[in-house]
């Protein structure tokens, strides 16, 4: 009998900020966000000149948790969910530890996007979601092998999900989501009427202290 097996899977880990007091936190976190886009002029002036509808704190201030306490209550929690996840993914860190080395802010106007990247020089990435209006975009994650399929057809709209070249994650206010930064992500156009709000951040591998 033919046996079909699944290698080299690439994992995305997603759960809720389900923690005492979560709801409060996410309200602290969303008053941070934009206090810190009205403030942040040097953010302001990088979003400006790179044509970014909206703001983020990546080029100008990705040291939140040093900054805000809520930011760093924020990463406390991250810190549990990546532990989990590189658990899960059977790392081996060989006495060193997966560290929060950069946090910062998103915020997608009406009708902005952010193109497909990936994030070098970390282990693990995500984003924590902040405020998600009705119509907001998904984020896009794409299949690692896509720049070696050359000659493959393309997947059947039917297609199961782990097959998919593209796959789309709806996320809620709350909703966390992890995955290796080697995996290329994007947001499409957001088409709601009111600004998405998320908070993306990197894990590193870090020597013991």
């Amino acid at each position: 009998m033919a046996k079909i097996e699944s290698l080299f899977a690439t994992a995305v880990f997603q759960t809720a900020l389900a923690v005492a007091g979560g709801r409060a936190l996410l309200r602290s976190l969303d008053t941070s966000c934009r206090a810190i886009a009205e403030a942040d002029r040097a953010g302001q002036a990088w979003c400006a000149a790179n044509n970014y509808r909206g703001y983020t704190s990546y080029a100008s201030l990705d040291d939140l948790a040093w900054r805000d306490p809520a930011f760093a209550e924020l990463v406390r929690h991250l810190d549990g969910h990546v532990a989990e996840f590189s658990r899960a993914l059977d790392h081996d860190l060989a006495g060193r530890r997966l560290v929060c080395d950069s946090l910062w802010v998103n915020i997608l106007e009406p009708g902005g996007f952010h193109t497909a990247h990936i994030h070098p020089h970390s282990v693990i990435s995500g984003t924590v979601y902040v405020a998600v209006p009705k119509g907001a975009s998904a984020i896009r994650f794409e299949d690692p092998r896509l720049a070696m399929l050359m000659a493959a057809p393309p997947k059947r709209a039917s297609a199961k999900r782990a097959n998919r070249t593209f796959v789309d994650v709806a996320p809620e206010p709350g909703t966390v989501l992890l995955w290796e930064s080697f995996l290329r992500h994007e947001v499409p156009v957001n088409a709601a009427k009111a600004e998405r709000i998320s908070i993306s951040f990197n894990y590193a591998l870090k020597a013991p202290i």
